[in-house]
């Protein structure tokens, strides 16, 4: 599940509510609000008129982000590819039809229709640097080798002794040492916090479905504002880098393998702009009326979300098997009463009594279905 507390929190206001209205600020080739959740305190680029709730949490109303908090909308890094949503309606009615199976007894606003129509484009961000790197490396490199042997077996079947030949690869370690001058592209870093939650929940996207920016791809979509800065991201790139380089180096050396890479790079020339990745939001509501979020990958229709059931739903049925085995008691009960008379009747009332017992025990199982389930989902 998405979730993340970087953002600065705005003064509360009731999800019912309309959204007073910001200012649009143009930028990136269309005109875009500014604006901010008051519980999650995610921050959005959005249409002038947005949906009432937030996208992400779904428990107040976006507000308007203003005056602007210095340094926070990165004006000068627009975004450099965009991965479209390519998920078409079928598919998202099968997968929220899957989300919604197997829950016993789901809270009455959960249902597939409920949750596809209350779905919400939004872009997730994550930071692409370009990097140039000078440096000297050494390594060991592996070269593979092959070593002919001759086994010999004995075998009755086959006349007496046979020889085999056994060929085995082996490995041969030598020292080298050089100099790296590369640049390297579009290097992805997260641009907001947890997205490794995001990333295992929803999975990835297939990389060669980016697009280069353009504004009609980001149309009628919340875009979250990066809450990570680049300061902030940058060591994340340095493993990934070293390990491109490592790569580069085996190639360049003609190795089979590498081990026990070392380098002492200098890093010049960064470029950063913004990567935009597709994600369906939507919710439904608990007994209590909270909502919870549900999302979609926007291109393999991956879904996260917590799955309850109703506990309100399950003691209802509780009740109406109640009602239904006293019902059942009370009849069987005056047939028994009956029997005093009508000797026949008195082995239909016994046994009658003995079902609405087992009737009532039953009452219990709708509760106890539905708390299993729930404390399943806790995990």
């Amino acid at each position: 599940m998405i979730s993340d507390m970087d953002t600065p929190p705005i003064a509360s206001q009731d999800p019912e509510q309309p959204a007073a209205q910001a200012e649009p600020v143009n930028l990136w080739g269309t005109e875009y609000s500014l604006f901010a959740c008051s519980s999650c305190g995610w921050g959005y680029l959005a249409a002038p008129t947005p949906a009432q709730r937030c996208p992400h949490c779904y428990k107040a109303s976006l507000s308007p982000m203003q005056p602007l908090p210095e340094g926070y909308l990165p004006q000068n890094l627009p975004p450099e590819l965009v991965f479209p949503f390519t998920l078409g309606t079928s598919a998202q009615a099968q997968r929220l039809q899957e989300f919604t199976n197997g829950i016993p007894y789901p809270p009455a606003d959960m249902s597939p229709a409920n949750l596809k129509e209350r779905l919400r484009r939004v872009f997730i961000p994550a930071w692409l640097v370009d990097a140039g790197v000078r440096a000297g490396w050494q390594a060991e490199t592996g070269f593979n080798y092959e070593v002919v042997s001759h086994q010999e077996r004995y075998s009755d079947n086959q006349g007496g002794w046979r020889t085999k030949e056994v060929k085995e690869t082996r490995v041969r370690w030598e020292p080298r040492l050089g100099k790296l001058e590369r640049s390297y592209q579009n290097i992805s870093l997260p641009a907001v916090e947890r997205e490794a939650a995001l990333e295992k929940s929803l999975g990835g996207f297939e990389p060669a479905g980016a697009r280069p920016y353009a504004p009609e791809l980001a149309a009628e979509a919340f875009i979250r504002l990066p809450a990570r800065s680049r300061q902030d991201a940058w060591p994340d790139a340095l493993p990934r880098l070293q390990n491109m380089a490592a790569e580069e180096c085996r190639q360049a050396a003609g190795a089979d393998h590498l081990r026990d890479f070392r380098w002492s790079p200098e890093f010049h020339s960064q470029e950063w702009t913004l990567l935009l990745q597709p994600v369906y939001s939507t919710y439904y509501l608990d007994d209590e009326g909270q909502p919870h979020p549900v999302y979609l990958n926007g291109q393999s229709g991956a879904i996260s979300g917590v799955r309850r059931a109703s506990p309100k739903r399950a003691q209802r049925r509780s009740l109406t098997i109640l009602i239904v085995a006293a019902i059942l008691f009370m009849i069987s009960l005056v047939l028994v009463l009956a029997g005093a008379l009508v000797p026949p009747l008195l082995a239909v009332g016994g046994f009658g009594l003995f079902a609405g017992v087992l009737v009532a025990f039953a009452a219990a199982v709708p509760a106890m279905v539905v708390w299993q389930f729930n404390r399943s989902q806790e995990g």
